[in-house]
């Protein structure tokens, strides 16, 4: 065998791997998007039917139709929920990473140190204070009390502070010369400059406000304020025996992440692509 193969055989492995790593990933998503135009029986058939020989749309008719249970007012509650979330947890952050990168104080350091130490408390021992002090204000059952502890994001705060201290201060310099105010320079100079990272904050904080589940339980108990996840979870006792429809229901779920990653792909890889070779 020459040389030169022996130098492709590295390569073709990694290639292999990858395409195997992919297969394995995608194949979950792929038997859920199968098995939801599938029928009850169907959906049990061994070897497994990867394209349904009767295509139904008896899973998705079903989502829409639970008893006790608004699939459409439950999606439009976690869409307003998502982007209300993100909004106040993006712009916050965006705001204090620009204090401790553009406006140092006395003892900033110490204080964005103790704000940083913060992301190493798990979420969960802060559940009981967030809900005794709602209950206290009387925001239990609100979608501000949802809504307000986001405005504490450590993470966000780190990651808009690293990508805005790239940026020379002269253009901060250079507009406030030329009259712009403190607050002009801030939305029109800065963060459109930051901008790969911005978005790379939003679809974080998107995912992760459509995704929760466990926060909206313990504060919602309205049935007309649940969001989709709580929804979901009450899905999987319900139709415990129609995997079908909970397929369905899955599918229905995942559909707005995908297309806020499609829209914002752009942005957050050439955001990751800066962050490396920076």
């Amino acid at each position: 065998m020459p040389k030169t193969m022996y130098r492709h055989i590295p390569k073709a492995l990694f290639v292999v791997l990858v395409l195997i790593t992919a297969l394995f990933t995608l194949l979950p998503f792929l038997f859920m998007l199968s098995s939801s135009f599938k029928g009850e029986e169907a959906i049990r058939t061994i070897p497994i039917r990867w394209i349904p020989e009767r295509p139904t749309l008896e899973g998705y008719i079903r989502v829409f139709n639970m008893p006790g249970f608004s699939f459409p007012r439950a999606s439009f509650n976690s869409l307003f929920l998502a982007v209300a979330t993100t909004l106040v947890q993006v712009l916050s952050a965006c705001m204090a990473a620009f204090v401790f990168a553009k406006l140092p104080f006395r003892g900033y350091g110490k204080v964005f140190g103790l704000y940083l130490a913060t992301m190493m408390i798990p979420g969960t021992v802060t559940m009981v204070p967030n809900y005794i002090i709602l209950r206290l204000l009387g925001l239990l059952d609100t979608y501000t009390g949802l809504i307000l502890p986001a405005l504490a994001n450590a993470f966000g705060v780190f990651l808009m502070r690293q990508a805005m201290m790239t940026v020379s201060d002269s253009y901060l310099e250079s507009a406030m010369l030329d009259g712009a105010s403190l607050y002009r320079s801030f939305f029109v100079i800065l963060l459109p400059m930051v901008s790969p990272t911005l978005f790379t904050l939003i679809l974080l904080a998107f995912m992760g406000s459509w995704n929760s589940y466990l926060w909206p339980l313990i504060v919602l108990t309205s049935t007309d304020r649940q969001t989709l996840q709580v929804v979901l979870g009450n899905m999987n006792s319900m139709y415990r025996n129609n995997e079908h429809v909970l397929m369905a229901g899955a599918v229905l779920t995942i559909l707005p992440i995908l297309i806020v990653y499609l829209l914002s792909k752009r942005r957050v890889d050439s955001g990751i692509a800066l962050g490396g070779l920076k």
